[in-house]
């Protein structure tokens, strides 16, 4: 299941539900040590809903910018606001139990609000990484990212991978 984190490092405006996958990396722990070691910090979030290539891809890419790769996992409660009431396919704890699966991904920090800014603010990660589906200056987390000195990229597209694409085919095959 999702433990509480308990205490977290810094005070945010609005109350967060933010948990990590009991007994794996604590993702607090993990920025400390990279921080000590004047390492850099990489974040990236979504919803990874039924994991696809276009996924991994990505996540290896943000991996390589840095010295750990914290992922921002939007809550089951949270996808069904964004995506509608059919989704998520797979549940908050398997798709985080799936991305802690890849070598790539140093921790994860699932989190309840519509936007990952709470918890962005709260880990000040050097580095924050989206799919090129996006244009890194339009990203509505970039001004929030500047703010402290980081920086937003965006990393190859991968045409015709995508999880609504990957839904609507297992609909149509039931």
């Amino acid at each position: 299941g999702v433990a509480a984190l308990g205490e977290l490092p810094a005070a945010t405006a609005q109350p967060m539900a933010v948990g990590t996958v009991a007994g794996e990396p604590d993702p607090w722990r993990v920025i400390e040590q990279v921080r000590g070691a004047e390492g850099t910090v990489v974040a990236t979030g979504g919803c990874f809903d039924l994991l696809h290539a276009g996924h991994t891809r990505t996540l290896q890419q943000a991996r390589a910018m840095g010295d750990c790769l914290i992922v921002l996992l939007n809550s089951d409660e949270s996808v069904r606001r964004l995506k509608g009431s059919t989704r998520p396919i797979i549940a908050g704890d398997d798709r985080a139990e799936l991305l802690l699966a890849l070598d790539c991904v140093d921790a994860v920090v699932i989190f309840d609000q519509d936007t990952p800014h709470a918890v962005l603010e709260q880990i000040r990660p050097d580095i924050w990484v989206k799919g090129g589906d996006y244009d890194a200056q339009t990203l509505p987390e970039t001004p929030l990212i500047e703010s402290w000195g980081g920086r937003s990229v965006t990393v190859p597209y991968r045409v015709a991978r995508s999880t609504t694409s990957l839904a609507a085919a297992l609909a149509r095959v039931g």
